[in-house]
C-alpha cells in the first residue's frame, strides 16, 4: 500500500509534539527529460498514489536537456556509424517511443517537442562512401526508411553539400539518407510536456503529484532492520522553505553525472570514475534543410561532427560537436570543479586509461586540436576546416561561436577493467534505490530507461501497471493507441 501522508516516525518534534514526516510511493531526483519521463510513466501506467519529483534549479531541464545542451538529436541507429547493428535495433526501439508519445499529443503541443525534418549521413572520399554502401546493405533490412543517396540525390536533398557556387565538389561522395521521420526534439519542452502529461494523468481522487523546484537532496538513508533490504528510505531535503524529511519507498535519481557523486556518498559506485566532455558549437546561416551526420573514426571515442537547423533558432544551422575534456559537472558553473574531483577520484587506474587515451596519436592530436577550438580567434579558422567536410563553400564570415550553448556529458571510466565506457550506466544500489548515470544519447532513450525502472518499482512495490496500454502507446502494440486526453 502507498505510504499515507500520516505516515512516519518519531524523527523530529514540534513544540514538544511528534511530528509526522509526509512520505511518498517514489521519489524521482532530477527534473531533466530522463526524470520526468518516469514520472509520466509511472503516472500514467501505474497505480501509485503518489509521486514526488524534486529539482534542484528553480524550472525543469535545465542542465544537459536544456535545448541549447545537446544535439536536439533523436539518435536511433540509422545515421549514427558507430552503433553496431545490434546496438542500432536496440536503440531504435526505444528511440521510436518519443514520436509514439508526440503522436499522443495535441498537435500544437507536439510540434513544440517533436519534429519531422530529413536526415543523412554524409560519406566522403572513397574510402567512405565504400564503407557507407556495406552498412547500407546490412542496415536497411531493419531500417525500411532508409535511402542511398548518390551525388545527384544528395544536392536535391541539401544543395549546400553538393554543390560549390553551383557546380558539384570534387570528391566522390554518397549518403544515406532518411527522408522524413520524427528526427529533432526539443528535450527541454519535452520534460515540460512529461510533468504536464503526468499532471493530467494524477488529477483523480486518491493521488497525489508533487513538483518540487528548487530542492535538493542532502542526504538518503535506508531504513528497516536489514540495511541491505531497505523498508523505506529517509530523504532530507533543502528547499524553498528549509530543511524537510520525505520518506520514500523507492527512490530513483537521474541527475545526471550528480547521479554518481550522490552514489559515490553512500558508498555505491565506486569502480567508477568520471571523465566530463564537453561540446562546444557554431552558429551558420540556414545552409541545411535537415541534419547532415558525418561518418564516425572509429579510433575515436568521440562523437563525429555534425549539422543541425537549430529548433530553438530559426533560420540558423548549428554545427558541431567539438570535444573538450573539462574539469566540470556542469559546463557554466565553476563551482562543479569540486563536485568534479569527487567523482574522479584519481587513482593509478584512471592515470592508466588517460595514459592509453594520450597514448593513440590520432586521440591525442584530436584532444589537443578541440583544446585550439576555444582560443577565440583560432577557433572559427580550425573549425572552418573541419565544417566544410559537410558545406565545402563554406566561408568563415558564415560561422560563428555559440555563445552560452554546449553541455557536458559524464563519460565514465570503469576502473576495475581500465577502460572509457560510452554507454550510460544504472547503479542498482539498494532494492529500492537506483542511480541512473545518462550521457548522451539519454534522451533518445529516456521513455526506453523509465519502462526499465518501472519495471524494478513495480517488482518491488507491487503497484498495477497496465502493460497493454503502454505498449498500445508507446510501442505500437495491438490496438490503437488512448490519446492522453482520454480517461484512464
Amino acid at each position: 500500500m502507498p505510504i499515507s501522508a500520516a505516515a512516519g516516525s518519531d524523527a523530529s518534534t514540534t513544540n514538544g509534539t511528534p511530528a509526522t514526516i509526509p512520505g511518498t510511493d517514489v521519489l524521482i531526483v532530477g527534473g531533466g527529460v530522463c526524470g520526468t519521463a518516469l514520472l509520466f510513466v509511472l503516472a500514467r501506467y501505474s497505480d501509485l498514489g503518489h509521486l514526488t519529483l524534486v529539482e534542484r534549479y528553480d524550472a525543469l531541464a535545465q542542465v544537459n536537456s536544456k535545448a541549447t545542451n545537446n544535439s536536439q538529436t533523436i539518435h536511433c541507429g540509422d545515421i549514427e556509424t558507430n552503433y553496431t547493428l545490434e546496438k542500432a535495433v536496440s536503440v531504435k526501439r526505444t528511440a521510436d517511443m518519443i514520436g509514439h508519445y508526440a503522436e499522443l499529443l495535441e498537435p500544437e503541443e507536439a510540434g513544440r517537442c517533436v519534429f519531422r525534418t530529413p536526415k543523412m549521413v554524409l560519406a566522403v572520399g572513397e574510402q567512405e562512401c565504400s564503407f557507407l554502401r556495406r552498412r547500407f546493405e546490412a542496415f536497411s533490412p531493419h531500417f525500411p526508411a532508409m535511402e542511398w543517396l548518390e551525388r545527384e540525390q544528395i544536392a536535391e536533398w541539401e544543395p549546400a553539400v553538393a554543390l560549390v557556387d553551383g557546380q558539384p565538389r570534387p570528391e566522390p561522395i554518397a549518403a544515406i539518407g532518411i527522408r522524413r521521420s520524427p528526427t529533432a526534439v526539443d528535450y527541454e519542452a519535452l520534460a515540460e510536456s512529461f510533468v504536464g502529461q503526468a499532471r493530467a494523468s494524477t488529477d483523480t481522487p486518491g493521488r497525489q503529484l508533487d513538483l518540487r523546484l528548487g530542492t535538493t537532496v542532502r542526504r538518503i538513508t535506508p531504513e528497516g532492520e536489514d540495511p541491505a533490504q531497505p523498508s523505506s528510505f529517509l530523504v532530507e531535503l533543502e528547499g524553498p522553505e528549509g530543511l524537510q524529511q520525505l520518506r520514500a519507498r523507492h527512490v530513483v535519481v537521474n541527475a545526471g553525472a550528480h547521479s554518481l557523486l550522490m552514489a559515490q556518498q553512500l558508498g555505491f559506485g565506486l569502480q567508477y570514475s568520471c571523465l566530463p566532455v564537453a561540446g562546444s558549437f557554431y552558429f551558420t546561416p540556414d545552409l541545411l534543410r535537415g541534419k547532415v551526420y558525418t561518418v564516425q573514426n572509429d579510433k575515436l571515442p568521440f562523437a563525429a561532427i555534425h549539422g543541425d537547423p537549430d529548433v530553438r533558432a530559426p533560420g540558423k544551422t548549428r554545427f558541431g560537436p567539438t570535444a573538450l575534456l573539462l574539469p566540470l559537472l556542469e559546463r557554466y558553473r565553476p563551482a562543479s570543479f569540486w563536485e568534479f574531483l569527487k567523482v574522479l577520484r584519481l587513482d593509478w587506474s584512471v592515470l592508466a586509461v588517460f595514459w592509453q587515451l594520450f597514448g593513440v596519436a590520432t586521440i591525442r592530436n584530436y584532444i589537443l586540436r578541440n583544446l585550439l577550438f576555444e582560443v577565440p580567434w583560432l577557433r572559427r579558422r580550425l573549425f572552418l576546416a573541419d565544417a566544410r567536410k559537410i558545406v565545402p563553400g563554406m566561408q568563415l564570415s558564415d560561422l560563428r561561436f555559440a555563445e552560452g550553448y554546449g553541455g557536458v556529458r559524464p563519460q565514465l571510466i570503469d576502473k576495475q577493467n581500465r577502460r572509457l565506457m560510452l554507454g550510460e550506466v544504472s547503479i542498482p544500489a539498494l532494492p529500492g534505490l537506483v542511480f541512473n548515470v545518462t550521457p548522451s544519447p539519454g534522451g533518445t532513450c529516456c521513455l526506453g530507461n523509465a519502462c526499465r525502472d518501472l519495471e524494478g518499482i513495480e517488482r518491488r512495490l507491487g503497484c498495477r501497471v497496465d502493460h497493454a496500454r503502454l505498449e498500445r502507446d508507446l510501442l505500437r502494440r495491438s490496438a490503437a493507441p488512448v490519446p492522453l486526453d482520454a480517461a484512464a
